[in-house]
């Protein structure tokens, strides 16, 4: 049977649709084909940005005597990851349970049943430096098929019954301990990096949430250094904005260079958020480089952001991003020497002969050197002229969902009505075009064709984003959306016996197991966002049934916090805001329409602190949407504001000093 790759949409899939290899897309008519011929699926999992996959590819994909050997013994299967999530965690955990380490290329062997028996992740070509080829692997693997079958039976069994087990894990009873996030802040602040910042040896990954949660817990040195660090380092791209995935060294220098919307969607918020509580301009101006990066190279024209670019240009690992000191002096002639010293040029280099730049002195400056800002704009109109890295324009609903939550909110923090504008073009687009004759949220969109139904994530993303955005517009079509959504997601992914969410739907395609999310690493989970989006929806509405659903999720995975704290950022935001006095604040304005011009003192005191604790509704007299809003009235025809606690408000308020007053000695 030929490559059935050739209909699919994922951009992904469809560079392997020219391999020799008989690839299929997942999905039943695969399975089914393994279970006629009775043979072995060999399943590869990657996505388009992945340097080792496009290695494997050309090493093993694309040459045909590996090919044949694979459609003759197997049934291939190629799957993006992040357009089937469900399936990557899956077999991602039994990789991981197998050979104790997991990553991508994921290459997974399973039985004709679905149920995975061996596994590893990227194999070389020919056997060497202590590990198996990949021929070496697909023949002891045909071989123990043919031969031990009942051993293969054996395994991918325990391997099912492992999977299925984080589904049957309960909600504990009782009340959480108010102390948990004091003390999980403090095991964080132990745990960090007190040279580089952030967690970990290499590889180090950027830690957005748990920055954030230390951020709303006053840990803010151990927050700065790390914001320093990744800043000054080459993991941020210091000519033309924006984060690459991950930094293959400790010290945040060399970068792996894929760009992924997730990561900068989430870090963005991050640096926005230490500007506001520290007011240094270089965490301000990192927010925005990487926004504006965002907006200029990853929007679609229908409203939608890209999924990611590509670590390779030209068949190179780095090479668009990455300079020599010729380069340099060919662009830039007497200058070049500048850029040397700022960027920590050298003639050896720092990667391969070249230099990924980045700042020596650890920590971008707060005023800017006008000099070196036109050299960077020099060498930023230079590397255009260069091969662009691949990039992957399928939209996908979760991280479009992060990335409208950053603008949004940067947007009504900064006074960009240009961010607010794109976000609320992005739900827009995601509403319009991501959704089924249903109302059903789809995943992944590309080139007009959405399709695949949402996950938990999808869904769990997009409820905090809307609320974000109706923050920044307090638009009710907005709010009304952000309630839809929510109902619609405990419907159809709460677990009403055991308490949290699924991360698919009753609705979707059966796999071996039905999962939940937890972990935080490198994205929020749905699960935590989820509760998050919750407690927040449950703030502005009253609605008690929104806190226990979020319970539920706290109650569940709350333990798991105490292990490796590190890997729960987000959800420890979660337990934060469930543990802390809730924390409202309705703005009224006078005449039948909002009047932002009169609201805007207000909002400016609102925006002057980081106020993770704190959701706002604002609205002319009279309206009751959201039900915070509900018998809020203005006072002598000014913006008046009423601080409350559980909707229970104190005495509005004029004057913004008094709201500053108000809000401060909550926030303190």
């Amino acid at each position: 049977m030929a490559n059935q790759l050739a209909d699919e949409t994922s951009p992904y899939l469809l560079q392997h649709r020219d391999n020799p290899v008989d690839w299929h897309p997942w999905g039943e008519r695969a399975l089914a084909l393994a279970r006629e011929k009775d043979l072995p699926i060999l399943l590869s999992i990657g996505y388009a940005a992945c340097h080792w996959c496009h290695v494997m590819e050309r090493e093993s994909f694309e040459d045909p005597k590996t090919a044949r050997y694979m459609n003759r013994h197997f049934v291939p299967v190629k799957v993006d990851r992040e357009e089937r999530p469900d399936v990557d965690a899956i077999y991602m955990e039994a990789v991981q349970s197998i050979a104790g380490q997991g990553g991508w290329p994921l290459t997974v062997f399973l039985d004709p049943d679905g149920v995975p028996f061996h596994g590893g992740t990227y194999f070389p070509p020919d056997d060497g430096r202590g590990m198996p080829s990949f021929m070496t692997v697909m023949e002891a693997v045909v071989k123990a098929f043919d031969e031990r079958r009942d051993e293969i039976t054996a395994q991918a069994g325990a391997v099912r019954t492992r999977l299925g087990a984080v589904s049957l894990i309960s909600a504990r009873e009782g009340d959480l301990d108010p102390e948990l996030p004091a003390e999980r802040a403090a095991a964080l602040v132990g745990l960090a990096d007190p040279e580089h910042g952030g967690f970990g040896s290499a590889p180090k990954f950027p830690p957005a949430s748990t920055l954030d949660f230390l951020l709303a817990r006053g840990e803010t040195e151990a927050v700065e250094l790390a914001l320093d660090r990744m800043a000054a380092g080459g993991i941020f791209d210091q000519i033309g904005g924006g984060f690459a995935r991950y930094s293959v060294d400790a010290a945040w220098q060399v970068p792996h260079f894929e760009k992924m919307l997730y990561d900068n969607a989430l870090l963005a918020r991050t640096y926005l958020h230490a500007w506001q509580e520290s007011g240094h301009e270089r965490y301000r101006r990192v927010a925005e480089r990487t926004l504006d990066w965002a907006m200029t190279e990853m929007r679609d024209p229908a409203g939608g952001f890209y999924a990611s670019l590509d670590a390779d240009s030209d068949g190179t690992e780095g090479l668009f991003y990455t300079w020599t000191v010729d380069e340099l002096r060919e662009v830039l002639g007497d200058r070049a020497e500048l850029a040397m010293t700022t960027y920590g040029v050298t003639a050896s280099g720092n990667f391969e002969g070249r230099n990924v730049l980045h700042l020596p002195s650890g920590a971008p400056p707060d005023e800017l050197d006008p000099v070196v800002e036109e050299v960077r704009a020099e060498l930023l109109r230079a590397r255009a002229g260069r091969v662009r890295p691949s990039l992957d324009d399928k939209v996908l609903c979760s991280w479009n969902a992060l990335m409208i939550s950053a603008l949004a909110e940067a947007g009504a923090v900064l006074n960009r009505s240009d961010y607010v504008g794109a976000a609320r073009e992005c739900a827009d687009f995601i509403w319009a075009d991501m959704r089924d004759s249903q109302g059903s949220l789809l995943r992944t969109w590309r080139n007009g064709e959405a399709r695949l139904n949402a996950y938990l994530e999808d869904h769990a993303f997009l409820l905090e984003a809307l609320l974000c955005l109706y923050q920044a517009t307090f638009a009710e079509e907005v709010f009304g959306r952000a309630r839809g959504l929510a109902e619609s997601m405990i419907d159809r992914f709460a677990d009403r016996d055991r308490g949290g969410f699924f991360s698919t739907s009753h609705d979707h395609e059966t796999l071996i197991a039905r999962r939940k999310d937890i972990g935080d690493h490198p994205i929020p989970s749905g699960s935590s966002s989820a509760a998050l989006g919750l407690l927040r929806l449950a703030n502005l509405t009253g609605e008690r049934s929104y806190t226990r659903q979020a319970e539920g999720v706290l109650k569940l995975l709350a333990p798991a916090t105490a292990r490796q704290p590190d890997a729960f950022g987000h959800l420890l935001q979660a337990l934060d805001l469930y543990l802390s006095p809730p924390r409202e604040l309705a703005v009224v304005t006078p005449g039948p329409e909002l009047d932002r011009g009169q609201m805007a003192p207000m909002l400016n005191v609102v925006h002057s602190r980081y106020r993770p604790r704190l959701v706002v509704a604002a609205g002319p007299d009279g309206t009751s949407v959201p039900p915070l809003m509900l018998g809020r009235r203005a006072v002598g025809g000014k913006a008046t504001a009423y601080v409350c606690e559980g909707l229970s408000c104190r005495a509005p308020v004029t004057d913004p000093n008094q709201l500053e007053e108000e809000l401060d000695a909550d926030h303190d």
